[in-house]
């Protein structure tokens, strides 16, 4: 066994992982972006280049980050360590960006659990857009329940790998499905649905611009968790009889499985009211609950879908904490306990100043953004496409692909199918699709 995987536990069963890497995978990027951005870039034939990218550039960075950290059995720091001493800064920008993410992240994770709170007491009522304005810029509510939501992803990564985050996301990723299948059949059933399934899914190639193919790979890339080192440390607890190819098939299918009912369970509904639809907070928060408030039952069904944001949101934040947590387990060989709440207490502060941000210290601006804006854009810009670029470029023309190729074959209990397509993505398609991304993402080139 691998240098660190005994003492860091090991996911109990295939089904267990896969429920925690779909639950890293699907977050609020599936929720509140991929709808909007189908219905904006030509519905349906958006909705395909989407789905060619999952499996071309989804697939390929999700197993080489898998065969990286099933290899090493190592964090993401320590995977890039041991394998060539000149990429251990690819590993620290992966633990960086989880750490900067949940800075942010768990604003947005108190946020839900408001809304939840809000909608079991009845709803928002009035002004959906003034609501949430009062409610964000205040100085202690929304501290306090992004406190909550912190707590709570504490306290699931501090139970372990599979008495903690396997068995939380066992339960909250089926549960996500269901939801958003009851929320689904609500939608599409009201009277007026139409015109979102229309939004939605009919094809207009004339808005399938270069635009809008780097739309989809910035929201495959940042939907699938790539470049953050959640994949290659969820792999550092894999067993060597695990089908990498299999997983890494199975777990982009199932993150684009949400995103598409997450479609269906938001535009019908929007139109069916004749609100307008939007991408990021402002669907979720304000356009949403207006919704629910027009729906016959909304409160239940506003309550169903808060609780499977809530899932979505958390199964994430796990994966974020637990990147950090493994490295200082590895490398400092703290314990599991004082890795996860120091750390916890830590990101708490970045977690209070992104809040405050909103409100009383909104005034307090840097390169002309506020501390929330400024983590996300340092992460989504810069981090992640980074560290899935340079992912790409080491496996490709460092490590190589004939030894990942190895990790995943395990000397030949595996045949790998699909070996010289991912080659090919790997060493040439890769790189220029991640690189276009990211040049996009800085602003050097535009579409």
């Amino acid at each position: 066994m691998e240098k660190g995987t005994e003492k860091r536990g090991q996911w109990a069963s295939n089904f267990g992982f896969i429920m925690a890497a779909a639950g890293s995978a699907i977050g609020l990027g599936n929720l509140w972006k991929f709808p909007y951005l189908a219905g904006t870039h030509g519905g349906g034939a958006f909705v395909v280049v989407y789905l060619l990218i999952v499996l071309f550039v989804g697939f390929t960075i999700m197993l080489g980050e898998m065969a990286i950290g099933r290899r090493t059995g190592l964090n993401a720091i320590g995977a890039y360590k041991m394998l060539s001493k000149k990429f251990t800064w690819v590993g620290m920008a992966g633990v960086l960006s989880g750490f900067l993410i949940l800075g942010f992240y768990n604003v947005v994770g108190g946020w839900v659990i408001k809304y939840i709170v809000q909608f079991v007491m009845g709803g928002v009522q009035g002004d959906s857009a003034a609501f949430f304005g009062a409610f964000i810029s205040s100085t202690a509510e929304p501290v306090i329940y992004a406190l909550l939501f912190a707590v709570a992803t504490a306290l699931i990564v501090w139970k372990g790998i599979s008495g903690g985050i396997e068995k939380a996301s066992k339960i909250m990723m089926p549960a996500l499905f269901v939801l958003l299948i009851v929320v689904m059949i609500r939608s599409v059933t009201l009277p007026g649905a139409g015109a979102g399934l229309e939004y939605y899914l009919k094809p207009d190639f004339s808005k399938l611009t270069p635009a809008a193919i780097v739309a989809a790979l910035g929201q495959v890339f940042f939907s699938l968790s790539l470049g953050m080192g959640c994949m290659i440390t969820y792999g550092s607890y894999l067993s060597k009889d695990e089908n990498l190819e299999k997983d890494a098939l199975i777990v982009p299918f199932m993150d684009t499985a949400a995103a598409l009912l997450a479609g269906f369970a938001i535009l019908p509904a929007v139109f069916a009211f004749g609100f307008e639809p939007g991408a990021g907070p402002g669907l979720m928060f304000i356009t949403l609950p207006q919704v629910f408030a027009s729906m016959p039952a909304g409160t239940i069904f506003g309550i169903l879908f808060f609780v499977l944001v809530l899932f979505a949101a958390i199964t994430s934040s796990i994966s974020l904490l637990e990147v950090c947590c493994a490295y200082v387990i590895d490398e400092f060989k703290w314990s599991r306990t004082k890795a996860t709440w120091i750390l916890s207490g830590i990101i708490f502060v970045l977690t209070a100043l992104s809040s405050l941000s909103m409100g009383p210290m909104s005034g307090f601006l840097i390169f002309g953004k506020n501390f929330f804006d400024l983590l996300d854009y340092i992460t989504a810009n810069i981090l992640l496409p980074l560290g899935g670029l340079m992912m790409l470029i080491f496996i490709g023309y460092f490590w190589g692909v004939d030894k990942a190729a190895e990790e995943i074959e395990q000397g030949g209990k595996f045949q790998f199918k699909l070996k010289g397509f991912w080659n090919i993505m790997v060493k040439f398609v890769g790189p220029i699709a991640v690189g276009v991304v990211f040049l996009n993402m800085l602003g050097i080139i535009k579409f």
